[in-house]
């Protein structure tokens, strides 16, 4: 990569590697131990938008080594077939990370967080409820991707949607093509026809859709055959006793139809953590907390000091 601070690298995961971004801070001694800080990416996107580009980058110009990773399936790390959204991948794919860290001679294994994004900060919740080597959590506009598949994304009939999943899946069984679905309008045009109002909805199309944060990987699609498992599946599940890391959310208060504001409010009064705070930033949406300069430093004026003080 350009960037001289910046080490591409190839992660083993079960039987395929993981593409990961490390991003070191200024003047890095590989010969010192450092705190390190897992970035995961939003459902849908990828390690070089908000992930890697702005919060990794962010974090290690703070002393911290930061690594945005692609999901399994997805961006630029194996598995097949292509955008499988399976949450036990999503979770697992912080262990591999994390199995990865541990062998750098300058990770300190006892400073290991996470920050996750949208989907990512769901996966991160969940992950670190199991992934005990995690030390700090902290999460910006987190999601509850099961839920959707509940809710929003099958229009309230999950039963309706697993039906034609498992439909699906059989056709494909016996031969017939993938259908890979777009969560986005194509274009800002085409969601103002299709009527869509939403603030998310909009805001996302925005940023995926335009060259604020468009990239070859942030394809914004869920394979349909492979969605079941989410229908059955909750981020934060056993909250109440599992989770109990210092934990630092971070929401917007101009909700939309993804629901972070919502999962962000009730992960913190959920959780079992007798460390954690709590972070609306005013006036901001789910998307302005992805890359707009002035929510983007007010999520990290109290994220930084969180993972300074618990790493």
């Amino acid at each position: 990569m350009a960037n001289e601070n910046v080490k591409s690298v190839q992660i083993k995961a079960l039987a395929w590697d993981i593409a990961a971004d490390i991003y070191f801070p200024p003047g890095f001694d590989a010969k010192q131990k450092y705190p390190v800080i897992i970035s995961a990416h939003p459902t849908g996107s990828c390690k070089e938008q908000t992930s890697g580009n702005v919060y990794a980058t962010a974090l290690a110009e703070q002393g911290f080594v930061a690594i945005a990773f692609d999901a399994s399936f997805q961006g630029a790390s194996g598995g097949e077939p292509r955008f499988t959204e399976d949450p036990a991948f999503r979770v697992g794919d912080f262990s591999y990370v994390i199995d990865y860290l541990v062998t750098q001679p300058y990770v300190d294994e006892n400073r290991i967080g996470v920050l996750g994004i949208c989907g990512g900060g769901g996966y991160a919740v969940n992950a670190t409820m199991t992934e005990r080597r995690i030390k700090a959590l902290g999460t910006v506009v987190a999601g509850n991707v099961g839920r959707l598949m509940r809710e929003g994304f099958v229009n309230y009939d999950p039963l309706a949607a697993l039906e034609a999943i498992a439909a699906q899946r059989t056709a494909e069984a016996r031969g017939a093509d993938g259908v890979v679905n777009d969560l986005l309008p194509p274009s800002m045009d085409a969601a103002k026809e299709a009527g869509v109002t939403d603030i998310d909805v909009c805001e996302a199309t925005e940023y995926y859709k335009t060259d604020r944060g468009i990239a070859p990987h942030g394809a914004t699609s869920f394979r349909f055959s492979r969605q079941a498992a989410l229908a059955n599946w909750d981020a934060f599940d056993r909250a109440e006793v599992l989770l109990t890391q210092p934990m630092c959310v971070v929401i917007g208060d101009r909700p939309g139809a993804f629901g972070s504001y919502r999962a962000g409010m009730e992960i913190y009064g959920r959780a079992a953590s007798k460390d954690k705070e709590l972070v609306v930033v005013e006036g901001a949406s789910h998307y302005d907390l992805y890359d707009k300069p002035e929510p983007v430093a007010a999520a990290l004026e109290r994220l930084i000091p969180f993972y300074k003080k618990h790493l």
